[in-house]
């Protein structure tokens, strides 16, 4: 059975970072990709797209 996560963290993450690439794309649009990696990454935690570090995946 699958827990259910809580994603509410992950969404709030996201909107902040899609303020930064706004305000990036507003005032300093050459370097508007510095806040892609964070805007993708986050919308992806928050849609469940990308599976959470669990301990047991680190050994080796």
């Amino acid at each position: 059975m699958e827990t259910s996560q809580n994603t509410s963290k992950y969404w709030l993450w996201f909107f902040v970072w899609l303020a930064i690439i706004i305000l990036m794309l507003i005032f300093v649009r050459p370097f508007f990709w510095l806040a892609l990696p964070g805007t993708v990454s986050y919308f992806a935690k928050a849609m469940n797209l990308l599976d959470p570090n669990k301990p047991e995946d680190q050994e080796y």
